[in-house]
């Protein structure tokens, strides 16, 4: 997060000096670039941009952020669908810009049939724009682009991959955690004892729980308070509510089947999990490739198998019987 506010800082800096405000573009764009490379080619339709960059209302409200996500975004550059959409201000940057650019709602609507009004007050949508990497198509084939893309993704994949011990031992060290280590990587602390035996394979447990990631930002929670910290996280229809999970049945990621077999009833514990035991090198939906994982549960009760009930009746395969062969005919 860090790297996100000094970026605003800048943003912010720039706009204070720039004594004509913000300038004016086609279709009720505003906008002002920061930070300019003026050695840099400026983008062009067809290339390939890798930006870093923070959406908000007017009113300052969050709706998006790179920084948040923990990925820059990237896109082959399009052909603005009208003067004074994102793209038309993307086209004013090269790479290593910094700058605020304001779309106007207004524009939108009347220049993009279907579009609705967003859900809240304001005629601007403001982005902060931090333009990381330009791969310029140009004379290039489509080979050659497409392995300068491949290349410049394994970069940000290496080094991310190499952050991720780095993070996890800050933010146990930050938050001053005496955790355990298992053999496999796995790291916890039991916060609140719990009474009993623990869980075993095949329990059902009811649990509580908030998912964050090591900046603290939370990614998913069945718990409304905590959801409704932060207003793009909460869902009004989610009933939130403990959910019932069969341990050890690979219903869950590595880090939680390993780390519920540690946990007894009443039991809280913080897990923070490498990606080796989570989403891996992969990631999946708002979780980038290699990121370690912090969860907050609570075990709020254990539901045991029925020893007793029935078990399942697995129907016989019948053998097809061969069919009698018809007589010829003398």
């Amino acid at each position: 997060m860090k790297k996100n506010w000094k970026f605003l800082a800048v943003v912010a800096l720039g706009l204070a000096g720039c004594k004509g405000g913000l300038k004016k573009g086609d279709g009720g764009m505003l906008y002002n670039i920061v930070e300019h490379s003026s050695s840099a080619t400026p983008i062009k339709e067809g290339d390939f941009v890798s930006l870093q960059g923070v959406i908000k209302t007017e009113g300052d409200s969050l709706l998006s952020s790179t920084y948040d996500m923990g990925r820059p975004s990237a896109l082959m550059m399009p052909k603005p669908n009208y003067k004074g959409d994102l793209p038309s201000g993307l086209l004013l940057l090269a790479e290593g810009d910094s700058a605020i650019i304001k779309t106007n709602i207004d524009t939108m609507l009347k220049k993009a049939p279907g579009q609705q009004r967003p859900p809240f007050k304001g005629q601007y949508i403001v982005y902060y724009i931090k333009v990381e990497k330009v791969i310029q198509k140009g004379k290039l084939s489509e080979t050659e682009f497409q392995d300068k893309i491949k290349a410049y993704f394994k970069g940000i994949t290496d080094k991310t991959k190499a952050e991720e011990p780095v993070k996890l031992k800050k933010y146990i060290d930050d938050k001053k955690l005496n955790v355990t280590k298992t053999a496999s990587g796995l790291n916890y602390v039991i916060t609140k004892p719990g009474s009993g035996a623990n869980l075993a394979v095949g329990d059902t447990v009811v649990i509580s729980y908030v998912g964050k990631f090591t900046n603290d930002k939370i990614f998913d929670t069945n718990i409304k308070e905590e959801a409704m910290k932060d207003k793009k996280l909460y869902q009004p229809m989610n009933p939130y509510k403990p959910a019932h999970i069969a341990v050890g049945v690979h219903q869950v990621i590595p880090g939680w089947d390993e780390g519920l077999l540690l946990l007894n009833k009443g039991a809280k514990a913080t897990f923070v999990i490498p990606s080796s035991l989570g989403y891996g090198e992969q990631g999946g939906g708002p979780i980038p490739p290699f990121t370690p994982l912090v969860f907050d549960v609570e075990v709020v009760d254990i539901i045991h198998p029925n020893p007793n009930a029935p078990k399942p009746v697995i129907p016989q395969m019948q053998m097809p019987t061969q069919q009698p062969q018809p007589q010829a005919k003398k």
